[in-house]
């Protein structure tokens, strides 16, 4: 239904599972876990995997934090978007990446959710793409001390109100890992 047209494919958005994004992350390994699965479930189907990788001041370019997760491989020719803004459309080659696969339907995973994840979401929606959110496969570091919400509730939070996005000819779906399907 993506408003992009040509576009009948679907890529899964791993976006920064790096080390010094989610080494503190609420229910880190579970959420590791959960995008691993849908990496090798997008593989073995032939869905495009694209990879986002975020530096910045805090998040050096090259270190050891700026590496993702050893539980989870990027495989040649599987792309890597590097992106320093938490849209990973803002001024990256994320949309060329897309484009040439045909892809017009985005899966979204990765950290963290009150930032770089909505933010793409929503760049996404806006783009015209269709976007699945897994609800089991994104998660936030704890921000209360600077007034945000636990990260279970900014989970919660932003599962519930994707749900209910809406735009003409877009779909805005939340599922769990285990019911996403690719081909849908």
């Amino acid at each position: 239904m993506t408003t992009l047209p040509d576009r009948p494919n679907t890529a899964l958005l791993v976006i920064d599972v790096q080390k010094g994004v989610v080494d503190e992350a609420h229910q880190r390994d579970a959420v590791v876990a959960n995008i691993g699965k849908l990496v090798e479930k997008a593989r073995s189907e032939g869905v495009t995997v694209v990879w986002v990788q975020h530096s910045d001041e805090h998040l050096a370019k090259g270190s050891d934090a700026w590496e993702y997760v050893p539980e989870l491989t990027r495989q040649e020719p599987e792309p890597v978007v590097h992106k320093t803004f938490g849209d990973s459309f803002e001024d990256t080659d994320l949309e060329e990446v897309l484009a040439g696969a045909g892809v017009g339907r985005l899966v979204v995973t990765g950290a963290q959710t009150d930032a770089c994840i909505r933010s793409t979401i929503h760049g996404a929606f806006v783009r015209g793409y269709d976007v699945t959110l897994v609800a089991d496969a994104h998660t936030a570091s704890d921000n209360s001390a600077w007034g945000s919400p636990p990260p279970d509730q900014v989970i919660a939070h932003t599962n519930l109100y994707w749900r209910f996005q809406s735009a003409p000819g877009r779909t805005a779906v939340v599922a769990g890992t285990e019911d996403v399907g690719f081909g849908d």
